[in-house]
């Protein structure tokens, strides 16, 4: 999948981060209530997790984030959950709400600055952070066997879940 960059601060800072190294460690993610989350918190629950990385700026993201409703819709009582997590930090936190509240997002949301979402797609990947929107996907198990950036049709993660499930 290529990666479209939508937003300034994320070229920024994905320059830098090329430039330097990834000395941005993974920092704290919370949920929009400030209390503190990390992704396992929801991995390993015998369903597939799937987290999508979004920015409340990001064109693609939304355009998309409907199919990611319609996803969690389908699979409520199925093996497939989603997990949004906002790369608006908690200086834009107003924005993250509004993309949560117009797009009706029915599952839950972490936020977390850009530097420290990309010091965790770091650690998590070994590869540098390119930007929104970027896709996991962790088995029943919560092993991260999918790390892509870039827009994936729901139905193509479905497919991909229903094949190595």
């Amino acid at each position: 999948m290529t990666a479209r960059v939508t937003n300034p601060l994320i070229t920024i800072v994905s320059a830098l981060l090329l430039l330097f190294g990834s000395a941005v460690s993974a920092g704290p993610l919370t949920d929009l209530d400030g209390k503190s989350a990390k992704i396992s918190d929801y991995t390993g629950n015998g369903k597939w997790l799937v987290v999508m990385f979004w920015a409340s700026d990001c064109h693609i993201c939304n355009k998309e984030a409907h199919q990611y409703v319609d996803l969690q819709t389908r699979n409520k009582d199925g093996n497939i959950s989603v997990l949004g997590i906002t790369t608006d930090g908690l200086t834009n936190k107003a924005a993250a709400q509004n993309f949560i509240d117009e797009h009706k997002l029915n599952f839950p949301n972490l936020i977390g600055s850009i530097e420290d979402v990309a010091g965790m797609y770091y650690d998590l990947t070994g590869n540098q952070w390119i930007g929104t929107p970027t896709f996991f996907i962790y088995n029943t198990e919560g092993k991260l066997t999918v790390a892509d950036a870039g827009a994936i049709p729901a139905q193509i993660i479905e497919n991909f879940i229903a094949e190595n499930s």
